[in-house]
C-alpha cells in the first residue's frame, strides 16, 4: 500500500514538473557549436540536431545527452550532401525536454552569410557579398534570404536576393531585426546568420544633415576661387600663353631649306595676275 502511495506521488510529480528551459547563446563557428546553460536551472543535458537542405532534424551521434556545452559537428557537416547542415540544441533532464533552439554563425563562413547593416531613414540596407562558395558553385541558383521584422511585431518577412539588399518603407523611429542565411534551390542551407538589429533615423536628424562646418569651408573656398580665377584670366593671360608656347625656333635659313613650288596650272580665268617670267635665287653673302 504505501508502495502504490510512493509511486503515485512520484508519477504526480513528473506530471506537475515544468520542462527545463532552452540553452541560450546558441552560435556555430567553424563548425564549433556552443551555448551557455539555461540560468538557474541544473541535471540537465543537452542533444543537438542537424538538418541537411530540408532533411528531417536528426540527432548528432557525438552531440547526444552530453553535460558539456560544446560539440564538434565537423564530421556531421562533412558527410551532408553540400558540406553545409543546419544545427540546434535542446535541453533534456528526467524525460522532459526544452524547445530546440536553432543556432547562428556571428562572423559567416562558407555555409554562413556575413552580414552588415546601415540605416536611412524609411530604409535598411542589408549587405552582403555575391562571390561566397556557393555562389561559385551553384550559380544563380544560390542566393540569400533575408528575414526581418520590426522589433516588437510577430509577423516576420522576407526577400531573396543575391547581393546586398535595400529593404525600403520602413518606418521611421522603430528598431527593424535582419536575419540572413543562404538558400539553394529555395531550401535553407548551413546556419544563419545571428540576429542584428538597427534603428530607422527620422528624417531631419542629426546623422541625415550636412555638417554646417562643411558648408562654410565650401562658400569660403568658393569665395577665394572667383576672384583668383578672375585675376589670372585678366592679368596673367600673356603669361600663361608663354608658358603654353612650345619650345620651338625657327632657324635663320629657313626659307633656304625649303624649295619653293611653282604651280604650272592655269589659274581661273576671272583672277587678275601677273606673269612671272624668271625666278632668280640669290646667293647668301658672307657678311
Amino acid at each position: 500500500m504505501i508502495f502504490m502511495v510512493l509511486l503515485l506521488q512520484a508519477a504526480l510529480s513528473a506530471r506537475c514538473e515544468e520542462p527545463p528551459a532552452p540553452p541560450q547563446n546558441v552560435h556555430v563557428e567553424n563548425w564549433l557549436l556552443t551555448w551557455s546553460p539555461p540560468p538557474d536551472d541544473t541535471d540537465v543535458t543537452y542533444t543537438v540536431h542537424s538538418s541537411s537542405h530540408g532533411s528531417a532534424w536528426t540527432d548528432v551521434p557525438a552531440c547526444e545527452q552530453m553535460s558539456s556545452t560544446s560539440c564538434d559537428v565537423a564530421l556531421t557537416a562533412a558527410k551532408s550532401k553540400h558540406g553545409c547542415v543546419m544545427l540546434r540544441v535542446r535541453t533534456e533532464r528526467r524525460g522532459l525536454t526544452s524547445t530546440p533552439v536553432p543556432a547562428c554563425s556571428t562572423h559567416g563562413d562558407s555555409c554562413s552569410p556575413q552580414v552588415s547593416l546601415s540605416a536611412r531613414p524609411g530604409s535598411l540596407t542589408v549587405h552582403l557579398t555575391d562571390n561566397h562558395s556557393l555562389a561559385l558553385k551553384y550559380a544563380d541558383h544560390a542566393q540569400h534570404r533575408v528575414h526581418y521584422i520590426r522589433e516588437g511585431d510577430t509577423l516576420q518577412h522576407f526577400e531573396d536576393s543575391s547581393s546586398s539588399l535595400t529593404l525600403r518603407q520602413l518606418q521611421e523611429g522603430q528598431r527593424y531585426c535582419t536575419q540572413v542565411h543562404f538558400i539553394l534551390h529555395s531550401q535553407a542551407v548551413g546556419p544563419p546568420s545571428c540576429s542584428q538589429c538597427e534603428l530607422i533615423p527620422q528624417t531631419g536628424e542629426a546623422g541625415d544633415q550636412v555638417n554646417p562646418g562643411v558648408i562654410v569651408a565650401v562658400v569660403f573656398a568658393l569665395f577665394l576661387l572667383f576672384p583668383l580665377t578672375a585675376y589670372i584670366f585678366l592679368y596673367q593671360r600673356k603669361r600663361i600663353k608663354q608658358c603654353l608656347r612650345p619650345p620651338y625656333e625657327i632657324s635663320e635659313d629657313f626659307s633656304l631649306q625649303r624649295h619653293i613650288p611653282i604651280s604650272t596650272c592655269s589659274p581661273p580665268p576671272e583672277e587678275r595676275y601677273d606673269v612671272i617670267s624668271c625666278v632668280i635665287l640669290e646667293e647668301r653673302r658672307e657678311s
